[in-house]
């Protein structure tokens, strides 16, 4: 079964890669990855590009995914709350230059710190649980693809996309439309790691919540129903 899931995550992966490529090869401007808003608009924006589009809706998938496991995995309630937060931070800070733009100049930031401090608060004042359910969990496949997106996202996008490097790599022929394309589909990739993460991570929480011990009468309605033996 998991073998199945990650032939899938491949071949997902590569289609929706494939033409989101094919899109921009047979109709070059598509992606809109430099889009200016107006005269007054000296250095675009990418903001309207489906590419940032398909963020906010990988994120909201991720968001959902870790409801299900706080309401049906109550061991694992504090890192799904955990990872939840950080999933509705970074929906926030995709949507920041429209929270800019239409509601107020730097709100997007007030509620990402509304959210990390519910989260921090929360984490902290049930770290015990928090260090039960990580010791559960860890080592396992969705925690290093949640790693592995977040250094993506957080790190390796914002070096390479710094415009300076671009700048200094491309002289007097730099465009910004270049910095644009490869700093979006880099973070792209690194929004597909921490779906697949989560995806992972809710099959190994679902796993471990059916080994924890049950109620008598939760064992009764389990009986009556055949058993699923596999790994996660």
């Amino acid at each position: 079964m998991a073998i199945l899931r990650y032939v899938f995550y491949f071949l997902g992966i590569a289609l929706f890669t494939w033409l989101l490529t094919m899109l921009e090869i047979t109709a070059p401007g598509s992606l809109k990855l430099h889009v200016f808003t107006g005269p007054g608009d000296t250095l675009g924006t990418s903001e309207y590009s489906p590419l940032e589009i398909i963020q906010p809706g990988i994120l909201g998938i991720c968001g959902l995914l870790y409801a299900w496991v706080a309401k049906n995995c109550p061991s694992q309630r504090p890192i799904a709350f955990l990872f939840g937060g950080m999933a509705l931070a970074f929906m926030i800070r995709e949507a920041d230059y429209f929270l800019d733009r239409f509601v107020a100049d730097n709100f997007w930031q007030f509620l990402t710190g509304f959210v990390a401090a519910l989260v921090i608060v929360y984490t902290y004042r049930n770290r015990r649980r928090f260090r039960i359910a990580w010791l559960r969990m860890w080592p396992s496949p969705g925690l290093t693809l949640l790693f592995a997106g977040a250094v993506i996202i957080f790190a390796f996008v914002r070096l390479v996309g710094h415009e300076p490097l671009w700048m200094a790599i491309m002289g007097d022929e730099y465009q910004r439309i270049v910095k644009l394309a490869v700093e979006e589909f880099i973070e792209l990739i690194g929004y597909f790691f921490w779906l697949i993460g989560t995806i992972e991570y809710t099959y190994q929480a679902r796993a471990i919540a059916m080994r924890e011990p049950q109620p008598v009468a939760a064992k009764r309605r389990a009986g009556r129903f055949p058993k699923s033996e596999g790994r996660f």
